[in-house]
């Protein structure tokens, strides 16, 4: 198994003609990816990659009915509206690309997604990957088999760049993954690390889980508790940036990455999970041997 995405997936591209995304496409369906359908307003009749583009959600569907996942990839102006469409339009599950992303536009799609019962992977991600199965978005380039192999270490990261390379470190162990998502670092996100330890504690194929996470935000401290309460699988984390506890006072990185009170900062989120039981790491080179030598045994 894994989450979310696999084989059944069939993928909408929503912003099919701008240039990412048609830079994009081709590796998704060279991974096996089944694309079947995109969405530009004004272009439709067109093809990207062999794919065909409509003008609305709406008319993709008629096409194509067998779509149960969209990946956005619009810019930021058009993001709230592009998502609005793909809810309405009955879709359950959105990967949003798009960067910048007003903080308002993207609390009203996390309402509206929350009233519809859509999953929302994103603002920010780079995607999600099942290894041998399926995958939506730049997450492991253009030969993703090279870095992520099928295994049963789960995978969820605020790090787009550092989802890549926590899987790196998995294989250089001899571990693979089951599912990898990157989360995106924005203050609001559609899926949090609750929201994916909880599939992860379901997944029959998932035996332990890592987390990337970073300063700025609760997100971690709220995991921490349902790991405490309710996570029966071992979880791995590594927290970046506790350098900057000794900075000036300022972001860094991602929208999320700000620290506005002690809590949010990166080592009490250490403290806390390693309260709730967690293997919490100083070294991120060695989550692989650590899950391989000391939890997997």
């Amino acid at each position: 198994m894994s989450i979310f995405v696999d084989e059944e997936t069939k993928v909408l591209v929503q912003g099919i003609t701008g240039r990412e995304a048609s830079e994009k496409v081709p590796e998704m369906l060279e991974y096996g990816t089944d694309v079947v359908a995109g969405v530009t307003p004004g272009k439709g009749g067109q093809e990207v990659h062999s794919v065909p583009v409509y003008d609305t959600v709406e008319e993709a569907l008629e096409q194509h009915p067998e779509i149960n996942a969209s990946i956005i990839y619009v810019p930021a102006r058009f993001a709230r509206d592009a998502a609005f469409e793909a809810i309405d339009a009955g879709i359950p599950f959105l990967n949003i690309i798009t960067e910048h992303i007003p903080v308002r536009d993207t609390w009203e799609i996390h309402r509206k997604a929350s009233e519809n019962d859509v999953r929302i992977v994103g603002p920010t991600s780079v995607g999600i990957i099942s290894p041998g199965k399926t995958k939506l978005g730049p997450i492991g380039g253009s030969e993703p088999e090279k870095i992520y192999r099928p295994g049963k270490i789960g995978i969820v990261s605020k790090s787009g760049g550092m989802t890549t390379e926590t899987a790196h470190v998995l294989k250089q162990s001899g571990l693979g993954v089951s599912t990898a998502m990157g989360i995106g670092g924005d203050i609001i996100a559609g899926t949090d690390f609750v929201d994916a330890l909880r599939e992860f504690e379901e997944d029959e194929q998932t035996e332990a889980v890592v987390m990337f996470g970073e300063l700025g935000g609760r997100s971690e401290l709220k995991a921490a508790e349902f790991i405490e309460e309710e996570m029966t699988k071992p979880v791995v984390a590594f927290i970046a940036g506790e350098f900057t506890e000794n900075l000036p006072s300022k972001q860094y990185g991602h929208a999320g990455a700000i620290i506005r009170a002690e809590e949010e900062r990166p080592r009490y989120k250490k403290k806390r999970l390693k309260e709730a039981g967690v293997e919490v790491l100083d070294m991120h080179h060695e989550i692989g041997e650590v899950l391989r030598n000391k939890i997997l045994q």
